[in-house]
């Protein structure tokens, strides 16, 4: 244990560990599988556990990686024909994408706020902010505060768990990470479960008619995501 708490100690002293966290950050913002999150929460309880790297830095660092990758994702989808992106046609992407749809101009701001703590859920949204055609600067100001938060958010899980584990560096990470993963799952349930109530409600609130007009299309969107 001493020896992997000396590692992290040598590699949180890198001053390349600021680039990276940009970097991971920002790519993760079109490629869910990058663990961002993850790096950004170790890199916080580093700092608490060893003194290194910088808080403030991590935080800089890990809000301009969000927004810049969350608006690069952004104009992906304003440039690229959706259907043209292989990334897109797995079936969680697709269901993540169908809901984004159906809302992100009636929502656009609390989309793109909470979207931003779930990783296949903020691909989906951004995605579909560019495609669906929210307004360039709108978007700019939305993803700028959710990446501020959302830095702030990940940097202060790793320090909550570097103090409450009395600065061990390793134990420190993987607590926070794990703390973090699970927020990001909690809110993808909490948007989820939102989203089939107001399908309910919306379904609801139509005339006999309407409802067997719509039927169609919702078979065919419910096919489409399968």
């Amino acid at each position: 244990m001493d020896a992997v708490n000396e590692f992290i100690a040598q590699a949180a002293a890198s001053p390349w560990v600021y680039l990276v966290v940009f970097a991971v950050v920002l790519v993760d913002a079109f490629f869910p599988p990058v663990p961002s999150e993850s790096v950004v929460i170790a890199a916080a309880a580093a700092a608490v556990a060893v003194g290194t790297p910088n808080l403030a830095l991590v935080i800089a660092c890990a809000a301009a990686g969000a927004i810049a990758g969350d608006n690069l994702t952004y104009a992906i989808g304003r440039r690229v024909p959706l259907e043209r992106i292989r990334l897109l046609r797995g079936p969680r992407m697709s269901a993540a994408l169908a809901r984004a749809r159906s809302g992100i101009h009636k929502r656009t701001g609390v989309l793109v706020l909470s979207a931003r703590y779930v990783p296949v859920g903020r691909v989906a949204v951004n995605l579909m902010a560019g495609a669906s055609g929210v307004a360039a600067r709108r978007f700019l100001l939305l993803s700028s505060v959710a990446g501020a938060s959302w830095a702030v958010y990940s940097v202060t899980v790793g320090v909550i768990a570097a103090q409450w584990l009395g600065g061990n560096a390793l134990l420190a990470m993987i607590v926070g990470i794990v703390l973090g993963v699970s927020t990001g799952v909690v809110i993808d349930a909490v948007l989820r479960r939102a989203a089939r109530r107001r399908e309910r409600r919306d379904a609801d609130s139509l005339p006999e008619p309407a409802v067997l007009a719509a039927a169609p299309s919702v078979s065919y969107a419910e096919e489409v995501v399968r």
